[in-house]
């Protein structure tokens, strides 16, 4: 047991992983993870199963069985990436069930080239619920414009969400109102929300990586001064957004009927400039009822050397806003760094799914079974 994080669970940080792979679940590592080092959840995307299936020979006897049925290569896919999300479920049971469903959850994705369709989020993540079928999964759903009536419409059926790609304060107030209104709609249909449970994944990392670059390019002292502040202000703001929509009235009725909260997920918890420390994400990011989802190094970077001193977020938040002001006046648009990540976000799982299409179809065609 590692003293770090056990501290980061005793400090109300649930901590997830940020991958997956059939290796990671045949070879028993996740459950170690599990046991040991206090993983609560997981978090998947393309990029991570593109990772997964174009490396090693894990996937090659389910590879071959889907081949010699001549499915095709999208459903092979689903196949593939359901088949983990199970597995990887089941492993993480216990937890589910000793935190009343809280924990315990592993995340599968809606087809990224689906982002901007309302209607066709909405049937996808009904089938992946279908298909993964365990109570413990989360869909993800990005936070672009048309994923929010399908976050209110998918937690209105009773499916657990994890809503993705999240870089703005505004947009994140509004991925807040589609989970009140999805309860409110689970209610309405007689549904027990108490088993409804959704994450709200706030993005840190890529903020400071696109404003950083901005202020590099003043390239004054004053500009130099504000690097790596952004990303934090922030994802703090965000828990105060938090704070104040869950204490609510509105939230007060839901409250009453068994409904839960909402978590920020703080997600891309990965430093990606290597001047700053490489736990940044993790222990100045400390605040109750929050998910941490970090990468593989990211976990263990915190368990050998992260310093977790309490809370490191509340009490921020006057200082949090003066220093995205102080980014704002020197010529840097906030909303336009914002929609560019999303925008970005996007693009980028879109073009993990068509690699991961591609690797997939070659290995198809690699393990076929030679007509007679």
């Amino acid at each position: 047991m590692t003293d770090a994080l056990k501290r980061l669970s005793d400090e109300g940080v649930a901590i997830w992983l940020d991958d997956l792979s059939r290796q990671r679940i045949t070879s028993g590592n996740l459950a170690e993870l599990i046991d040991q080092q206090h993983v609560v959840g997981v978090t998947t995307n393309p990029s991570i199963f593109q990772k997964a299936i174009s490396e090693g020979h894990g996937y090659d006897q389910q590879l071959a069985d889907l081949a010699a049925r001549k499915v095709t290569v999208d459903e092979a896919i689903r196949m593939i990436t359901t088949a983990d999300v199970r597995d990887a479920a089941d492993i993480l049971r216990p937890v589910y069930d000793s935190t009343d469903g809280q924990d315990g959850r592993v995340s599968i994705e809606v087809d990224p080239r689906l982002a901007h369709n309302t209607a066709a989020t909405i049937a996808e993540a009904k089938q992946l619920a279908w298909l993964v079928d365990r109570p413990n999964t989360l869909i993800k759903i990005p936070a672009t414009k048309a994923g929010l009536p399908a976050i209110t419409e998918v937690i209105g059926l009773g499916i657990s969400v994890n809503v993705t790609l999240i870089f703005s304060l505004e947009r994140y107030r509004a991925v807040m109102d589609a989970y009140l209104a999805g309860l409110e709609k689970a209610k309405e249909r007689g549904l027990d929300i108490s088993l409804i449970h959704s994450v709200a994944s706030f993005f840190v990392s890529r903020v400071d990586s696109e404003i950083d670059k901005r202020l590099t390019a003043l390239g004054t002292d004053e500009a130099k001064a504000l690097k790596g502040k952004a990303a934090l202000a922030n994802a703090r703001l965000a828990y105060e957004a938090y704070e104040e929509v869950f204490s609510s009235e509105r939230w007060a009725a839901l409250d009453k009927a068994q409904g839960n909260k909402q978590r920020p997920l703080w997600a891309s918890t990965g430093v990606k400039d290597p001047a700053y420390k490489d736990t940044l994400y993790v222990v100045d990011l400390v605040a109750p009822g929050t998910v941490n989802t970090m990468p593989e190094a990211t976990l263990e970077a915190t368990a050998d050397h992260g310093e977790v001193t309490g809370d490191t977020v509340r009490g921020t938040y006057e200082q949090s806003r003066a220093e995205l002001d102080a980014v704002e006046k020197l010529g840097i648009s906030y909303d336009d760094v914002v929609q560019l990540l999303e925008d970005e976000g996007v693009e980028k799982f879109e073009a993990s799914w068509n690699d991961l299409l591609k690797s997939t179809e070659a290995e198809l065609q690699r393990l076929a079974p030679s007509e007679a």
